[in-house]
């Protein structure tokens, strides 16, 4: 049994049974792959695939049983390299840090600035995406911390900790009649957003649920005209006029966005709560806790740990 071995296992999992791209991923060739996964197999003394012909289609029952255990592997195997490299390149090395789109945008340069300065031995690498991406970049072992308000929470191999709550707010030109009303200190209602067509965030996104679930409570439906992943394409087209914008407030800045106008939404739609997820089980560097702690001061080294090592479902909080 060898590393190779259970490498090609785990990725024909994860590229869906497909071995030529298990072969790229992995710098080698589909037969070298094949061989891999049988020579497991025969070892094993059991068929850790189901076929068709030479295809692969799926796990078997022993399969199923098998894959965790490879995957714990392969993930101690990794903590194992850290553990070295944390004592022997002692300040040195890589940080992959996987976000969404409003977290990389408002919430993490200060952050990614101040690590810097001070660890001008760590290479930074900030990958965007979705929440379902930024999940799945930190089971593969891509990145070391992820951050998102959706998803992370519902995967049950991801200790997903909180990190701060944030609000919504409503953009609008300063000729709109919301902003007239807020002027004269009307106060904003759901039913009052419900009038103007509305420019927000994808499904999935930055809350989105959220804003979904307080007009659904309230009754109302609202015309969606425009929906995307980032709050500065959102204002691009409120500021054309094109409808009435719900960002995340944190992604507005009265000098950098005017003439745009903010209406305070926080009354209107629950808040939000921003989480940081690492891998259950992973053996993080130092300099990944320094991070974590930077960014939300309550996460320290024991509190993560203790994350880390807890089983799915336990409850953390700051």
């Amino acid at each position: 049994m060898n590393f190779q071995q259970l490498r090609s296992v785990r990725e024909a999992v994860r590229q869906g049974f497909n071995l030529t791209t298990v072969a790229e991923v992995l710098h080698t060739s589909q037969p070298g792959v094949s061989r891999q996964i049988r020579e497991l197999e025969d070892e094993l003394g059991v068929e850790i695939f189901v076929r068709a012909g030479k295809r692969l289609t799926g796990l078997t029952a022993p399969g199923h049983s098998v894959l965790p255990i490879v995957e714990r592997l392969l993930l101690e195997a990794d903590n194992l390299k850290r553990a070295g490299d944390n004592y022997a390149a002692e300040g040195r090395g890589v940080l992959s840090i996987a976000a969404t789109h409003s977290q990389a945008r408002y919430a993490l340069p200060p952050v990614v600035r101040d690590f810097s300065a001070a660890h001008p031995g760590v290479e930074l690498r900030l990958q965007q995406g979705s929440p379902r991406q930024v999940a799945e970049a930190l089971l593969s072992g891509e990145a070391d911390i992820g951050v998102a308000t959706e998803a992370l929470a519902g995967y049950a191999d991801l200790a997903a900790l909180p990190c701060y709550q944030w609000t919504h707010t409503v953009i609008v030109p300063p000729t709109h009649a919301l902003a007239e009303e807020a002027r004269r200190g009307v106060p904003l209602t759901l039913g009052a957003l419900a009038r103007f067509p509305i420019i927000t965030y994808e499904s999935g996104y930055t809350g989105r649920s959220h804003i979904d679930e307080a007009f659904q409570r309230a009754g109302l439906s609202f015309k969606l005209v425009l929906s995307a992943m980032d709050a500065d394409v959102i204002k691009t087209y409120v500021d054309l006029g094109m409808g009435v914008g719900i960002i995340a407030a944190i992604a507005y800045d009265e000098t950098r966005d005017a003439p745009l106008l903010a209406i305070d939404a926080r009354h209107l739609i629950a808040s939000n709560m921003t989480r940081l997820a690492v891998r259950r089980g992973s053996l993080l560097r130092d300099y990944v806790y320094g991070f974590i702690e930077s960014f939300a001061p309550p996460l320290t080294r024991a509190v993560v740990q203790r994350a880390s090592n807890a089983g799915p479902g336990a409850d953390f909080t700051i």
